[in-house]
């Protein structure tokens, strides 16, 4: 039996999910508009595996998105994952948090480009773009978006917590929003369990996150 603890913190979302040879059997998430992560994560995977009568010592990896996103998020959910697999001596397996959330609308949308999106503050957008073969025909890059971004890829669906800020812009162009379709932990299940099954295993000693931007420190406004 394998159960694999997947762990999504790129975006505001806080998640866990947990599986069974591949498959979804118990998730945990909440939104808010700050970062909880440091406050519900190691929780939410307690009462995962309270919940499931799952003993850490059965888990048989960890999963973790990997970025780019969040900086504070993906450092949170990384160090978590990695202090588990030191713990529990089992492996860790990354998957771009990218192409995690293609995961999460490759069946609905399943004959057209899809643009996953996170969020990287302004006009600015982590974004990468798959055909409906399900093949990477944009890299995942840092870009700063306006009414003409990506026409070469159109038409296509976009969604994630990057999508808001463009639907008035993108208002004439050959596309649609799935507004619904946010980072989880369950877009890491199937492409995780691949990994396992072929011992695509990170080196858990140096392994970081993809953080694609140099953090930045903001200048507080407090006199």
């Amino acid at each position: 039996m394998t159960y694999i603890l997947h762990i999504e913190s790129a975006t505001k979302v806080c998640s866990v999910a947990l599986s069974k040879n591949g498959q979804l059997i118990s998730f945990k998430e909440n939104q808010e508009d700050g970062y909880s992560h440091g406050e519900n994560l190691t929780l939410f995977i307690e009462e995962l595996l309270e919940k499931e009568n799952i003993h850490p010592n059965q888990l048989s990896a960890i999963s973790v998105a990997s970025g780019p996103g969040s900086y504070t998020g993906l450092r949170i959910g990384v160090s978590c994952a990695k202090g588990l697999c030191y713990a529990l001596s089992i492996p860790l397996i990354a998957i771009d948090a990218l192409t995690s959330l293609k995961e999460l609308a490759k069946d609905k949308y399943p004959n057209i480009n899809l643009c996953p999106l996170i969020d990287a503050r302004r006009m600015e957008v982590y974004a990468s773009f798959f055909n409906p073969q399900n093949e990477l025909i944009k890299p995942i890059s840092a870009d700063i978006l306006d009414e003409n971004s990506y026409s070469e890829f159109e038409p296509f669906v976009y969604f994630g917590d990057g999508a808001e800020k463009l639907k008035d812009i993108w208002v004439n162009k050959n596309c649609q929003a799935d507004l619904d379709i946010i980072s989880s932990a369950k877009g890491l299940i199937d492409l995780a369990y691949k990994k396992f099954l072929n011992s695509e295993f990170e080196n858990v000693a140096y392994f970081e996150p993809f953080y694609l931007k140099d953090f930045i420190v903001g200048v507080t406004k407090k006199q």
